[in-house]
């Protein structure tokens, strides 16, 4: 960083052609130059002595600072001291606030003064409610546990942020302890969303078709992205953590949502990269799950179909309802345990959430050093504070952060390079949204072949438009690793694309879809894969654990690979959607003559349009010549909507496996527009052995 004042004085004298009035010219002298690379790290740490009371009047010489085993410099330490036993007033609260009160910022907070002492002596808190994630009911329990902690549970000490994330992520009012701005905050955000107290919601809305807003923060188009809900609301959760990590201070988020499922191959990279913004802003998350404590029917309630065929009877439908309620807390979890707060579960006081952070705040110092380290490579660094008094004192403190990262205008070994060090490191770079989908098929009696394909939203394409390129290229790297962390393949292409003299409106429509596929034997991995655009420096993260099952050990139901659904089929020499190695295309099935069937990773289908179903069964030898039978079934809430089939199929393969493919095009024009549970049977009678397979789409008008 150059010093501005000296920069204008000397390009203000060299435009003039002058020298100062007085005395001859100076002789030449070497131009000063002051440049400053560090990056200022404030670690908020609680001192308390061996009786758990704080430990008070320490300066900067009592803290000794490591990163990564590096000595730093203490550069300033302040005492925050709060009133827990102070009341805030009956009514307002304005009177005891530090500085005034700065209005609600749409999309950010107020920036934080120099010198102003408003945060100081204060506890921050943010109340954060995912509308997206809750359906009316939970709502109201929401909007009641935050009123309650505002009426009768805050002190003097709280300055409290209203924050929620309904498509877009707002702040609704930013830090104050005026209790009356924060109730009219809160009962205004779920006017807004059709509730009064006490009332009723006038939609009605689901908390599925509640999810599918449109206009979203993060670029995706919705039509095609709202099917990966739990990646929007971890990405919501993220940009909410870094709009608070502009405030230096201790902050605790309170986080209030219907639970979140990481279901199937979610893309995990969202997860890790939410946790580490959080640790990054020193924001530790209180999660609270809105809808209490659950009294969940054995076989399910009527918002959902009941599992049929033998699962209705041992027990597997029972088990099937209460891991689903399990796996959408075990994310809430996560957020909290690795940021440093604390899961509400199965509680019906939602308050308790709030007040749980509230005391999880206490009086602390805020130690703050110029790190030596001022390489932005975002890689994990480690701070070890210990405390240089006389007394013995526990230490409480973040033991880490990631460094930032960022974009320049590298040479092409300079691009290679960066892009190999973003596949190593520990918090995934999530700029562009990915989704994608892995399937197997079973090529012979010990290989498997494993398709991936990856789907990125069209607005990329449009931020280069913007730009005014008229091409643009997309870097793809990745890595298979088994469970000992060994790699076993990996894939480095890239996708050019000629972006014409289409429009950024026209381009933000488009899909850009990416195969590729490797060879695996059984087994359980890991994928990591990376996608950048080289026009605008933007990478984005898939990072998954998958499964691929021994099928030779499948005795009890007709072994078969994964069931891909689909909505369009393309020729290989379309470069988007043929991109890969000879070697992968021939092993992949499929494609068929040229023709390759382009799985629907986000599973958006049209009325008008077809459904195409491909999938593979694998025979005995000895009922290979007699048909198989399918059916295909769509269930929307509690029933059946509508049933095809049955379909005898009797084409196979001439190979070992005696492989018997199955392929349907079905018409959709008998579905209504919404959200459906597609049911693929397949049964043998021969054999006298079925299998079904289950998984949800969205018919569009």
């Amino acid at each position: 960083m150059q010093c501005p004042t000296w920069s204008v004085l000397l390009l203000a004298w060299a435009a003039a052609g002058q020298t100062p009035a007085q005395g001859p010219p100076p002789a030449p002298e070497e131009t000063v130059t002051f440049r400053s690379d560090a990056h200022l790290v404030i670690e908020a740490v609680t001192v308390t002595d061996r009786n758990g009371r704080p430990v008070e009047g320490l300066s900067a010489k009592d803290f000794l600072i490591t990163e990564d085993g590096r000595p730093q410099t203490v550069s300033f330490c302040e005492f925050q001291r709060l009133r827990d036993g102070e009341p805030m007033p009956v009514r307002g609260g304005g009177a005891r606030t530090a500085a005034p009160v700065e209005p609600a910022v749409s999309m950010g907070l107020a920036p934080e003064r120099a010198g102003s002492d408003l945060y100081r002596d204060r506890r921050l808190l943010a109340l954060y409610f995912d509308l997206n994630s809750m359906p009316p009911a939970d709502q109201f329990r929401a909007q009641a546990a935050a009123v309650e902690f505002l009426r009768n549970r805050m002190t003097a000490s709280d300055l409290v942020a209203v924050i929620s994330f309904s498509g877009v992520v707002r702040v609704r009012q930013d830090f104050t302890g005026n209790r009356d701005l924060l109730l009219a905050a809160v009962n205004q955000l779920f006017l807004n969303q059709g509730w009064q107290w006490g009332g009723q919601s006038p939609a009605g809305r689901s908390g599925e078709e509640s999810a599918a807003e449109y206009g979203s923060a993060f670029g995706e188009d919705d039509g095609e992205f709202y099917l990966f809900t739990t990646d929007r609301q971890l990405a919501a959760l993220q940009s909410a953590v870094q709009i608070l990590g502009k405030v230096n201070q201790k902050k605790a988020l309170v986080y209030f949502a219907s639970g979140l499922r990481l279901t199937g191959l979610g893309n995990q990279a969202q997860l890790a990269a939410t946790i580490n913004a959080a640790i990054r802003a020193n924001v530790a998350l209180y999660t609270v799950d809105a809808r209490g404590l659950v009294a969940t029917p054995p076989l399910g309630d009527a918002s959902q179909p009941t599992r049929g065929g033998v699962a209705l009877y041992n027990g597997a439908s029972a088990m099937a309802v209460a891991s689903d309620l399990q796996r959408s807390q075990d994310t809430l979890f996560a957020l909290a345990t690795d940021t440093g707060g604390k899961a509400l579960v199965d509680h019906n006081d939602l308050t308790v959430g709030i007040v749980n952070a509230q005391r999880s705040i206490t009086n602390y110092y805020l130690v703050g050093y110029h790190t030596t380290n001022s390489a932005l490579d975002g890689r994990y660094r480690r701070i070890r504070i210990q405390y240089n008094g006389e007394k013995a004192a526990k230490l409480s403190y973040r033991e880490g952060y990631y460094a930032g990262k960022q974009f320049r205008q590298f040479t092409v070994a300079d691009k290679e390079r960066q892009l190999h060090d973003a596949l190593g490191l520990g918090d995934p770079i999530t700029d562009i949204p990915i989704a994608a989908e892995l399937d197997y098929f079973q090529l012979n009696s010990a290989e498997y072949f494993v398709s991936v394909a990856i789907r990125i939203p069209g607005r990329e394409l449009a931020l280069a438009r913007r730009r005014g390129a008229e091409r643009t290229s997309i870097d793809f790297l990745g890595e298979v690793k088994d469970e000992y962390q060994v790699t076993l393949a990996n894939v480095r292409d890239q996708v050019d694309m000629q972006l014409g003299g289409e429009t950024a409106a026209q381009l933000s429509k488009r899909q850009i879809q990416y195969d590729t596929g490797f060879t695996l034997l059984p087994g359980t991995y890991s994928i990591k894969l990376l996608a950048r655009d080289n026009e605008t420096g933007r990478i984005g993260t898939y990072l998954a654990s998958f499964v691929v099952p021994n099928l030779n050990k499948e005795e009890k139901r007709i072994p078969i690979s994964s069931v891909i659904l689909s909505n369009q089929r393309v020729e290989l020499k379309q470069a988007l959607f043929s991109a890969g190695k000879a070697k992968e295309l021939a092993a992949n099935p499929l494609v068929r003559q040229g023709v390759k069937l382009v799985p629907s990773v986000t599973r958006l289908f049209r009325r008008s349009g077809e459904l195409l179903v491909y999938l593979e069964a694998y025979r005995s030898s000895v009922a290979a010549t007699k048909p198989l039978l399918a059916f295909v079934t769509f269930y929307r809430g509690a029933g059946k909507a509508l049933e095809m089939g049955p379909f005898a199929l009797t084409e196979a393969k001439a190979d070992r496996l005696t492989t018997a493919p199955l392929f349907f095009e079905l018409p959709l024009g008998g579905l209504d527009p919404g959200g459906y549970m597609c049911q693929v049977s397949v049964l043998d009678p021969a054999d006298q052995k079925s299998v079904f397979w289950q998984g949800p789409i969205r018919v569009a008008p």
